[in-house]
């Protein structure tokens, strides 16, 4: 008898819920105005042939205080759309009688993902909502550009072994590691754009050379595959560029942002001429026992330091700006410089000697101290810096006053720069920078020109900016 009285039972809550569900769709009805929406124009991030962009959302709102039957959301270009959507779970491209509570939003998710050798163009479409009040557009508008892929895998070392020339007329596309074999040569023409995706790194073997010449306003570019604004200020989206043993790197008009370490040196010779590299997790440029000349060189938001020096090498730094003003950790050191002897090979310390000169330039941060030398004892550890400006506090590891080799430089005074928030990247100086007008006029003449090509023999500015 219990048995039955339980199978009754459930029938009856399930004829209930059926019933109830029953009754629910026959009290959604058309609605009577046109329904709301998040953003009547959805801009999606640049893409590349064969690569899904992120997932965007818009909203719809049912105002009215009924709930309301769509009869159709599509895409208004069907199947030939570059885009899909996902509605109530489901991805496609058409969905008819989509139910929407009163007083309740629904989602439309939207992704783009273009075909393989798509010309850099244009890619819009519209998402279509049909109903008895009328028929509404939503705007989807997204950059699609061919690539070229360099894809790293268990059969691919992803090697390249012949002298190598990239131009503008495709992006970079690296997965993985990619390598360029000993004692070759990769020119990079400017415009061009390289993109990692998580981990990736380009590798320059010994005694190679990598070539960047870019231009003002058409920068060669490495960052994350991500191309959206808000990546732009967020580290580790990719690994770095590394250059071995006797590896060369020439660079004029490079941005190098969002990475683990921007630049890592191992015994190798840069020439660095009017970039920007910032916002890494660890360093900007990381230098074992190199050989570094930068000029008009612009460095900010790096977590354990601008650019960190180990075992000695050689480096002058002229007319450049080291800011670092990070705050994703407020654990990390965020230096503009730091500079040691020393270098752990994982097994045991190893010594180099060091010959450091930093002139006309600013080295600024946030934080107590912007700069820290460590010298080893019995280790050479040269240093001049000349017609400077350093955050400075006594944990430096050298003395700032009464120092021979501190020349006419000035020491936590404000830069004043324009703008040192990450996302804006403007580090030029205000009119009224204590740093307008120190340079060193000798110095200057070495380097004409700043990094947006404005003169500086007249009155030089410290930093990269006149």
């Amino acid at each position: 008898m219990n048995r039955y009285k339980t199978i009754l039972a459930t029938v009856f809550f399930l004829l209930l819920a059926v019933l109830s569900c029953t009754r629910d769709d026959l009290n959604f009805e058309g609605p009577s105005q046109l329904l709301r929406v998040s953003a009547d124009t959805v801009f999606l991030d640049t893409v590349y042939n064969q690569v899904r962009s992120e997932t965007y959302a818009v909203k719809l709102y049912n105002d009215e205080n009924k709930d309301v039957l769509i009869p159709e959301i599509s895409l208004k270009k069907g199947e030939n759309s570059l885009y899909r959507i996902n509605v109530d779970g489901k991805s496609g491209t058409t969905f008819r009688e989509v139910l929407l509570r009163k007083k309740d939003s629904l989602y439309i998710f939207v992704e783009i993902a273009p075909v393989a050798n798509a010309p850099e163009a244009i890619a819009e479409d519209f998402i279509s909502v049909k109903s008895a009040a009328g028929t509404q557009e939503i705007t989807l508008f997204s950059v699609v550009r061919d690539a070229e892929f360099f894809i790293q895998s268990k059969t691919n070392p992803n090697i390249l072994s012949e002298n190598t020339t990239w131009s503008n007329e495709k992006a970079k596309i690296i997965f993985g590691d990619l390598t360029l074999a000993s004692g070759k040569t990769l020119d990079i023409k400017k415009g061009t754009k390289v993109y990692f995706f998580k981990n990736s790194s380009l590798k320059i073997s010994k005694n190679a050379t990598l070539n960047i010449t870019g231009d003002l306003g058409n920068e060669v570019i490495f960052r994350g595959d991500r191309n959206d604004p808000r990546y732009d200020t967020i580290p580790k989206n990719w690994n770095r560029i590394s250059l071995d043993e006797n590896a060369k790197l020439t660079m004029n008009y490079a941005k190098i942002f969002g990475g683990t370490r921007g630049l890592e040196l191992n015994q190798a010779t840069a020439n660095i001429e009017n970039s920007i590299i910032h916002t890494h997790q660890e360093y900007g440029i990381y230098a074992v026992n190199s050989v570094v000349n930068a000029k008009n060189l612009v460095m900010n938001n790096c977590g354990e330091a601008d650019f960190g020096i180990f075992k000695g090498g050689t480096y002058n730094i002229i007319h450049s700006t080291l800011a670092n003003y990070w705050d994703l950790n407020p654990s990390l050191p965020a230096l503009g410089l730091y500079a040691t002897n020393e270098f752990n090979n994982g097994t045991s310390p190893e010594q180099g000697a060091l010959t450091l000169n930093i002139r006309n330039s600013i080295i600024y941060n946030k934080r107590e101290n912007a700069v820290v030398f460590k010298p080893t004892s019995g280790q050479v550890f040269n240093y001049q810096i000349q017609n400077s400006l350093l955050k400075y506090s006594t944990n430096a590891g050298f003395n700032f006053d009464s120092n021979p080799n501190v020349i006419n430089s000035l020491k936590n005074e404000d830069p004043k720069f324009q703008n040192y928030f990450a996302e804006k990247m403007n580090l030029r100086l205000k009119d009224d920078s204590p740093a307008k007008g120190k340079g060193n006029v000798s110095v200057a003449a070495t380097v004409p020109l700043d990094i947006v090509k404005i003169s500086r023999l007249v009155k030089p500015s410290l930093g990269a900016y006149q």
